[in-house]
């Protein structure tokens, strides 16, 4: 009975932990501890009335403690930080690659888990951040965070108008048409791969950002470059060190349209745009090979949407 409550309400765990933590394999062992604490209460008959609340208040503690240890290994990392690449939706509760039936709602929830939202969270304060994630991924009532954070509910209240405020400051509004987002997506990275600067300088925004997360562990540039014609010369200059036969798969990362790149059938790069007026305002590549290891899982063959640089 107990591993049936919680199977239930696996899913909503991982989308919690994943959105404070920014890391797939770090929000799974979190809920692995979670599922110890679970157990444990179960066996001393812990009276528990809202199995759901529990259980992420449980997840919601471990994860900020997670996190702050998390924060200190950072300050060793090599270049800039972007969070674990998930494949399919993580929506408001769930990894999954179903599509809401309201397609704003679903636009909106989709966002909590976005590259973009989840650096600008990074920002945060570990309590403005759990904040931020209950309140606007989950939708908890503040009386409910409050429990969860052992916080008043007037803190709770204060705490998340000072996250909106910060995040509403750092994040600008990026078009949200999915279908556009994937036509581009796809130009953008036949003209990467091709190394067609001509046509990088139609696709981006005059301010775009290119932000590549590597750890040190292959090629990469250890601050994110700015402006279309830097990052157009950029991708170009990649462009020549693409291995032989590397394949491109489309599909959904962190519920956006974006791209894996597959070198001997081993994902070597995920890539995710953001669009503002229909351009490439930001990039985000992740070619750190820790962070691709859980891609390596699947192979590109059963992919249909694909491309290739071998002739």
């Amino acid at each position: 009975m107990s591993d049936d409550v919680f199977s239930q309400h696996r899913a909503t765990l991982i989308g919690v932990a994943y959105r404070i933590l920014g890391s797939l394999a770090d929000a799974e062992d979190v809920v692995q501890d979670a599922w110890l604490r679970w157990h444990s209460a179960m066996r001393r008959q812990v009276d528990v009335e809202d199995h759901r609340a529990y259980l992420i208040q449980i997840v919601t503690r471990l994860a900020l403690d997670h996190l702050r240890s998390a924060r200190v290994r950072r300050e060793n990392y090599v270049g800039p930080w972007l969070p674990e690449p998930v494949q399919g939706q993580v929506t408001g509760g769930a990894v999954r690659d179903a599509v809401d039936a309201d397609p704003a709602h679903e636009a909106e929830r989709r966002d909590t888990a976005s590259f973009g939202l989840l650096v600008v969270l990074e920002t945060l304060s570990p309590l403005e951040r759990a904040v931020f994630v209950l309140r606007e991924a989950f939708d908890l009532p503040f009386a409910d965070i409050a429990t969860i954070l052992d916080r008043s509910e007037e803190a709770v209240r204060q705490l998340a108008r000072r996250s909106r405020a910060h995040v509403a400051e750092r994040r600008a509004r990026y078009d949200a048409d999915p279908a556009r987002h994937r036509t581009v997506i796809e130009q953008f990275m036949t003209a990467t791969t091709s190394g067609d600067v001509a046509e990088l300088l139609r696709l981006l925004a005059p301010d775009v950002t290119i932000t590549v997360d590597t750890d040190g562990k292959v090629r990469g540039i250890p601050q994110p470059v700015h402006t279309a014609d830097k990052v157009a010369r950029f991708l170009g200059g990649a462009a020549t060190r693409i291995p032989e036969g590397m394949v491109v798969t489309y599909e959904t990362i962190n519920g956006m349209p974006g791209a894996i790149a597959w070198s001997d059938g081993k994902p070597i790069t995920v890539m995710s745009v953001e669009l503002a007026d229909g351009k490439v305002a930001e990039v985000y590549w992740i070619a750190n090979p820790d962070k691709l290891a859980r891609l390596a899982q699947t192979t590109p063959d059963s992919r249909s949407a694909r491309t290739s640089t071998s002739s």
